[in-house]
């Protein structure tokens, strides 16, 4: 039986700028979709697999993050007086998070279909990889305006491209964090060095999925979970 990876690294530490007056004084991951906190559309979905650890990274009006998740077993990595961006905050929380490979997932997106986190972890195969990347076709990205991020090959490979959306969700290795001299820095700089060595993996997610970054996207994603059979 291969090892399945049972932390999840959801991070919620950005400013929001898209959302503009919204987050003047919220921030993104608490502000209400259909009547329930963004982050915890996600977290629902994280639990649902039943993980060993869950933590959730926070900075811009951290005190609200904190005292949102204060009843739960959800740890919270704070970010202070920087924030570290995804490389960044991900290598701070890994005490948290240990070292095995983890889940990690952005927390401003709704999903109609199948459960993500359960899709990646599946799929996941360690001998032949260091990162698996859930992505979606253009037309199933609601709010999506861009021309896709990765190419996939046959086999599931990415390189850079226009292609397939990244969905924000993954299953990734973090050895690597640990050599790059930088204190903020995006995972974008893993991933290439993943894909230099062709073990940067995608797979296709069979549902919808909303971007909820901007005040139209949470129009949209409350009309896509409104159609929902759940």
């Amino acid at each position: 039986m291969r090892h399945t990876p049972d932390a999840i690294m959801l991070f919620a530490a950005g400013f929001g700028t898209r959302m503009g007056a919204l987050t003047q004084a919220c921030p993104k991951p608490l502000l209400p979709v259909a009547g329930k906190p963004l982050l915890d559309h996600t977290l629902a979905l994280a639990q649902a697999i039943t993980p060993r650890q869950i933590v959730v990274n926070a900075h811009y009006h951290a005190n609200q993050i904190t005292a949102h998740l204060a009843n739960t077993p959800v740890s919270v990595s704070l970010e202070t007086p920087e924030i570290l961006e995804t490389g960044g905050g991900l290598r701070q929380a890994l005490p948290l998070l240990g070292d095995a490979p983890v889940f990690t997932s952005n927390t401003d997106a709704i999903w109609r279909g199948p459960n993500p986190f359960a899709l990646l972890q599946e799929a996941w195969k360690p001998d032949e990889m260091d990162a698996l990347l859930l992505c979606l076709p253009r037309a199933n990205a609601l709010g999506y305006t861009r021309d896709g991020d990765f190419l996939m090959d046959a086999d599931g490979r990415l390189t850079r491209g226009p292609g397939v959306v990244y969905s924000g969700i993954q299953i990734l290795k973090t050895e690597g964090l640990h050599a790059i001299a930088d204190t903020a820095f995006s995972l974008n700089l893993l991933w290439d060095q993943m894909r230099e060595t062709k073990r940067l993996f995608g797979i296709t997610y069979p549902g919808e999925w909303c971007d909820v970054g901007t005040p139209e996207g949470i129009a949209l994603a409350e009309t896509l979970l409104e159609s929902s059979d759940v």
